[in-house]
C-alpha cells in the first residue's frame, strides 16, 4: 500500500486511523531518514489510541510507555542500539497487551519480531512538506492489521 501525503496534518490523520484499528500485540516498524516524520506518525497513532499525552522521541531512553489510551503504546527508538538488542526484552512488548511502535526498527536485524507492519516514510526531494508512505505487512496478524487500516481509510474518504 502506498500513500502520498501533502503535509504533517495528513500524516497525523492517517496515523490516527492506524491507531484506531490497532489490536493488542500489533507491532509497527517505522523507517525513514532523520526528519522524515516517524515521531509525528507516532504522535498521530497515539491520538488514534486515545492517548493525548505529549509523545516524545525515546532516542535516549529507548522505550517509553503510555498507558492512558484504549491500548498501551510502547514507543521505541532503537537507533542508538548497536549491541544488546536481545537484552532489552523487546519480545515482551511485541507479544504484550499493547501496540508497539519501533522507530528505526530494521536496525534490530535478527531481533525483529516475526510479525509486523512496516511503514516507510520517504521525503519528497522537491517539496519538504510532502511524504510518501509505503505500508507492508509481514505475517498473518499484520496482514489483518493492514486490512483493518485499509478498510478504515476507505470508510474515511
Amino acid at each position: 500500500m502506498e500513500i502520498r501525503i501533502n503535509n504533517p496534518e495528513e500524516t497525523e490523520t492517517i496515523a490516527k486511523i492506524i491507531g484506531s484499528v490497532a489490536d493488542p500485540g500489533d507491532t509497527i516498524i517505522l523507517s525513514g531518514d532523520l526528519g522524515a516524520g516517524k515521531t509525528t506518525m507516532t504522535k498521530g497513532i497515539a491520538l488514534g489510541l486515545g492517548i493525548d499525552q505529549m509523545i516524545k522521541s525515546p532516542t535516549y531512553t529507548i522505550i517509553r510507555e503510555y498507558q492512558q489510551g484504549r491500548l498501551p503504546l510502547y514507543h521505541m527508538d532503537v537507533y542508538r542500539i548497536e549491541n544488546g538488542a536481545d537484552d532489552l526484552g523487546l519480545d515482551e512488548y511485541f507479544e504484550g497487551d499493547g501496540l508497539s511502535v519501533v522507530e528505526w526498527g530494521k536496525l534490530l536485524g535478527e531481533f525483529l519480531p516475526a510479525d509486523y507492519v512496516d511503514i516507510t516514510i520517504e521525503k519528497d526531494p522537491e517539496d519538504m512538506e510532502k511524504r510518501k508512505l509505503r505500508i507492508q505487512a509481514f505475517g498473518k496478524k499484520s496482514e489483518q492489521f493492514l486490512s483493518r487500516i485499509q478498510q478504515k481509510m476507505e470508510e474515511s474518504v
